[in-house]
């Protein structure tokens, strides 16, 4: 992949789309009772705010790795003690995310082409983890919005209308 490449990537798929998946996500988050929050489906998974946590850290960390050329381990990916309902965890979200989008948006061209090795796993373009991010986001967030109904939520909109949020009304011709 050449910078060009990459740049395009970057501003024409990988940044609308994030920004678009971060709005859905934030509604998944907003939807999870706060006195439920705690609720998982078995004894192994991960509780609705564990999760949610999961989603939100793991879109930061693979933006700061962008952002940063390579990808580093801080701490044990615990969420923080300070965290403990869904409108935390969302005040976190927006702040950390804002800052790593914007840090990835000023990346030019060759950052965006250079070979970034993901702990030795598999090594593609930098760019390419946006699309990874977003793959990853979306497939926990679907877990997550299958929560939402047992625990007692609604689930919103997500690529279309919910059961529970239905059709948008329509402005009358």
């Amino acid at each position: 992949m050449n910078p060009e490449q990459a740049t395009f990537l970057l501003n024409e798929i990988y940044l609308p789309q994030i920004r678009n998946e971060h709005k859905t996500t934030r509604r998944v988050i907003e939807a999870i009772p706060e006195d439920n929050s705690g609720w998982k489906p078995d004894p192994t998974s991960k509780s609705a705010l564990e999760l949610a946590w999961h989603i939100a850290s793991s879109e930061c960390f693979f933006l700061n790795a962008m952002a940063l050329g390579k990808f580093e381990r801080t701490g044990d990916g615990s969420k923080p003690a300070s965290i403990k309902t869904p409108a935390d965890l969302l005040k976190w979200y927006d702040e950390n995310h804002a800052k790593a989008l914007s840090q990835v948006a000023q990346l030019n061209g060759d950052s965006l082409a250079a070979p970034l090795d993901f702990f030795g796993f598999f090594t593609f373009p930098a760019v390419t983890y946006a699309g990874f991010q977003s793959s990853h986001s979306i497939h926990h967030r679907g877990q997550l919005s299958s929560y939402l109904r047992p625990m007692g939520g609604k689930v919103p909109s997500i690529y279309g209308p919910s059961a529970d949020e239905g059709l948008p009304a329509r402005a009358s011709a």
